[in-house]
């Protein structure tokens, strides 16, 4: 018999084992200073693209001032306890129809968490009766979902249709046996390739199956479509969605998310969602601060329209420099590489060290063996000349690595 503290020890997860030697510089980084395209690593300054503050909102005077007031008007304790129980306020109805109206829907929402809502809107939808559906490459948050339904569970490779149809062919002989539902889920925007899920096609086959449809769209909401209200409102197939999540943490640089649908299945999500029936309210400021974000990504064009300029510019300019940034078309942009695991490593320590690039880096089990991706996030407040010099980097840092340069066991900074 084993003791629990034991195997935590000696099972340290694939991230855990490298926790000391990575903690502080790969891991738990400290990004320091206003948050923007340039801040403080490590006590000097660099170029960052991990942050997604598509928008810019995160240092704008207007968010700023809001924040700052309805802090000092109500403190973050207000409204004490759960939504349910004693933690409703005005302020939390008038955000709900805001988001539910710009989005198209009958009614909205509020969730705390983006991560903790999907898992828990997932296991409040559905029984073990239903059959879900979901794209291989759904986020963290959909898969721990998935995992607590206690029903059938099919995976299609990411975007597949063919495979997709296959699947819910499946399911279709389930439910016809158990009475259940079936439960599409995907992505609008996939927040490691960048690529949009295949709404309009997915939404077509409504015709010959009878499914809902869950687009969890935390990179599209405030980014993609006319006025910003997301991937649906981008391919033309808002209405088809029948369950729309967006998050606050992208766009907005805040906390907090939102579940969007029609008006009973809103009611019947604030009545059964665990994670919300259960849990504090969203404290004042939060809400307030959510509704001047929201406010100024409806109101100011300009915002989105700066920074698909810097995503346009960025990614034309990579893909002439003759880098593979795979299917992305959102803002999104992977520029993929190939090597090793160290040679990523010291690659990485280039960049921050004799660059001052900062951006993340993905390598395996996310990604093949052999294959590192690097991960840039373009927002309203990048410039030009910070995508011409990031262009002009990367072209060296190619070079460096195809000569072998990062195959050597640490990169010793100029």
């Amino acid at each position: 018999m084993a003791d629990l503290f034991e195997k935590l020890l000696i099972n340290r997860g694939p991230l855990g084992t490298h926790s000391k030697a990575a903690y502080g510089y790969f891991m738990f980084p400290k990004l320091e200073g206003d948050i923007s395209n340039r801040m403080i690593f490590r006590g000097k300054e660099k170029l960052v693209w991990s942050l997604n503050n598509y928008l810019g909102l995160a240092n704008h005077p207007d968010v700023r001032k809001a924040d700052a007031d309805a802090a000092a008007q109500y403190g973050f304790a207000s409204p004490m306890g759960a939504r349910m129980m004693s933690g409703n306020t005005v302020h939390h109805e008038q955000l709900e129809n805001a988001l539910a109206a710009f989005e198209q829907k009958e009614a909205a929402v509020l969730v705390n968490y983006g991560f903790q809502a999907m898992v828990s809107a997932i296991d409040c939808l559905v029984d073990r009766h239903d059959v879900i559906v979901y794209d291989s490459e759904s986020h963290a948050c959909i898969i721990d979902g998935v995992r607590l339904h206690m029903g059938k569970r099919f995976v299609y490779p990411h975007n597949d249709l063919a495979n997709l149809e296959k699947q819910l062919e499946r399911a279709r002989k389930i439910t016809e046996q158990t009475g259940g539902a079936i439960l599409v889920i995907t992505e609008g925007v996939f927040g490691m390739s960048g690529d949009q899920g295949k709404l309009k096609e997915i939404i077509d086959l409504k015709k010959k199956y009878p499914f809902r449809l869950f687009v969890d769209d935390a990179h599209g909401f405030g980014t993609m479509g006319k006025t910003g209200a997301g991937t649906g409102e981008a391919q033309g197939v808002q209405d088809g969605i029948d369950i729309y999540f967006g998050t606050f943490a992208k766009s907005m640089a805040l906390i907090g998310a939102f579940i969007a649908s029609e008006e009973q299945v809103v009611d019947y999500l604030k009545h059964n969602m665990r994670s919300q029936i259960f849990a504090k309210s969203l404290p004042l400021p939060l809400v307030i601060g959510a509704q001047k974000r929201l406010e100024l990504l409806m109101g100011r064009p300009e915002l989105k329209d700066n920074l698909w300029k810097i995503v346009n510019a960025l990614q034309s300019g990579l893909k002439k420099a003759g880098f593979d940034i795979g299917k992305t078309d959102s803002p999104v942009t992977p520029v993929y590489l190939n090597g090793s695991i160290p040679e990523a490593t010291n690659l990485i320590i280039d960049l921050r060290e004799n660059y001052d690039i900062f951006c993340s880096m993905v390598v395996y089990p996310v990604v093949p063996r052999g294959v590192m991706i690097l991960r840039l996030i373009p927002t309203a407040v990048h410039t030009m000349e910070d995508v011409k010099y990031t262009i002009d980097v990367f072209q060296q840092v190619q070079v460096n690595l195809k000569n072998g340069k990062y195959k050597s066991d640490k990169i010793v900074p100029v």
